[in-house]
């Protein structure tokens, strides 16, 4: 394959994924021209901080996969309130709903929290890879069966009484998703606020602070300048 396009759009400023659209993790093991297939029928798109990929109730006829920035899965409870159920970065797939039935609306929105480029695509030219290329639909429905095992393990975690205990296992459920090896554990360079962490643990951000700092009294959590390292094995 030729130079990513998605260099042309990011520009200098932005820090893309390392691999081009046809070798993220969802498409890996793919023929080359199955890979081809998928970078020259992508949609390409750009969006600033606090600007919507998609919206709560709009057509879910588009996936998008993440180049490079931050995304904040948020619903909107019967009180109008916001939460904020996931946070997914570069490599990571939004819209999985094109997958459903015709007619499915997107039971989330998705904003973003930093610069962010997209590559995506509609139901209508998804379909005719999947029908030309099969085993790119084989292939996602082995990554979407992954990330369920994923999300029910965090699920799982929210069972703990223990509001640290619970924090870091969401944590550690973060950084194996997104994080990278690093001295002493796993490092998470994105920045979560501790609202934002209030949101994903289930608890108010007043006790999240106390229990980030339990953590780091305790060596399960360590701060490097904006990255969080999370010690592996750390839940006992």
């Amino acid at each position: 394959m030729g130079k990513c396009l998605c260099q042309q759009m990011a520009g200098p400023d932005m820090k893309l994924d390392p691999t081009c659209l046809g070798n993220l993790d969802i498409f890996s093991g793919l023929e080359p021209e199955e890979m081809e297939a998928l970078a020259s029928r992508a949609l390409r798109r750009r969006y600033e901080p606090g600007q919507a990929v998609f919206s709560q109730g709009q057509a879910a006829d588009h996936m998008f996969l993440i180049k490079a920035g931050r995304v904040k899965l948020t619903k909107l409870s019967e009180a109008g309130d916001e939460v904020i159920l996931d946070i997914r970065g570069g490599g990571d797939v939004l819209g999985e709903n094109l997958l459903n039935s015709e007619g499915e609306r997107f039971p989330v929105s998705a904003v973003c929290l930093e610069p962010t480029l997209t590559c995506g695509f509609s139901q209508a030219v998804f379909e005719k890879l999947v029908l030309a290329h099969p085993a790119i639909g084989l292939k996602v429905i082995k990554n979407l069966s992954r990330r369920i095992d994923r999300l029910t393990q965090r699920v799982g975690s929210m069972s703990a009484t223990h509001l640290e205990q619970r924090l870091y296992q969401v944590l550690l459920q973060v950084a194996q998703e997104h994080g990278r090896q690093a001295s002493g554990g796993l490092e998470l360079p994105m920045p979560f606020t501790h609202e934002e962490l209030s949101f994903l643990v289930g608890a108010h951000r007043v006790s999240i602070t106390r229990a980030l700092k339990g953590l780091k009294e305790a060596g399960k959590v360590v701060q490097r300048g904006k990255s969080l390292v999370v010690a592996v094995g750390g839940a006992g």
